[in-house]
């Protein structure tokens, strides 16, 4: 049996009686013509490893093999689904790792020195709902070297990652995310492209980590104070700061103090994190 070969995701998905599991934040992407669109959007798929999260019935994990990935890890909590994946493993002739565990626990860098050793890595996934901005948190500030993550999330939280100062949407997510990487909204879908369908819009967002990516202690300070600063985004950076420095810390990296968190460009909170190291 080949990938050609297999049954349609429906018709798996009836033949084991499975469902959506609200808990786990799942929405099955069943519509192949959309899953082959966002695996050709990920970028040259030749030679590289796919980390997948939550690939469910495996529908974006037929995409990226049938696109030429050279090895799929597929990181699955829902155990209902790893019959299903193991046959699309076999029909893939071992380019296809499952691993039945929590993403968010997962250690990448240990997972590719596993099953694809001095690959580079991408991350492809249509994200749980309920987990996506910490494990968007996770391989942004984490060790493991990522070429490149096209990963859907709700649209309103694809909006927050790709604000730009002054946007309604800029906050902590767009600050992190834009302080180690490039990102854009590439794709959006409606909710009737689900399965079971959501009440609300999906968007697919390419991140791209820049090679002077900060070091983590940096990062780590910019987690802290974007927590400060936007934790109190309505109040003048004197005062949601004053913790770590108030005015003394915005004048000490030429910020003006009277100024709010969402009009601070990510260079201005880099500034400012590594003023409070």
């Amino acid at each position: 049996m080949n990938l050609s070969d297999l049954p349609s995701l429906r018709e798996s998905l009836t033949a084991q009686g499975l469902l959506a599991n609200k808990g786990f934040g799942q929405h099955f992407l069943l519509d192949l013509n959309i899953t082959r669109k966002i695996a050709r959007l990920a970028g040259p798929l030749e030679d590289v490893a796919v980390i997948e999260v939550g690939p469910g019935p495996g529908g974006l994990t037929r995409a990226l093999l049938e696109t030429g990935a050279a090895h799929v890890i597929a990181v699955e909590k829902d155990r209902r689904f790893v019959p299903l994946l193991a046959e699309l493993g076999e029909a893939a002739e071992g380019r296809l790792t499952v691993i039945e565990g929590d993403a968010l626990a997962v250690d990448e860098a240990a997972l590719l020195a596993a099953h694809a050793p001095g690959r580079p890595v991408r991350i492809v996934a249509n994200l749980p709902y309920n987990v996506a901005t910490p494990l968007l948190i996770k391989w942004l500030t984490g060790q493991t070297a990522i070429a490149s993550m096209t990963l859907m999330f709700q649209k309103e939280v694809g909006i927050r990652i790709a604000a730009r100062p002054g946007d309604d949407a800029y906050g902590r997510l767009a600050v992190i995310t834009q302080a180690v990487a490039d990102a854009s909204i590439i794709m959006t879908l409606p909710g009737r492209a689900f399965t079971p369908p959501p009440k609300v819009e999906s968007a697919v967002v390419q991140i791209v980590p820049r090679a002077n990516r900060p070091a983590p202690a940096l990062l780590a300070a910019l987690e802290r104070v974007t927590g400060a600063a936007f934790g109190q985004r309505r109040k003048m950076l004197r005062s949601s700061l004053k913790t770590l420095g108030g005015e003394a810390l915005c004048l000490s990296v030429g910020l003006d103090p009277s100024a709010r968190a969402e009009v601070i460009p990510v260079e201005g909170f880099l500034a400012l994190a590594e003023a409070v190291l």
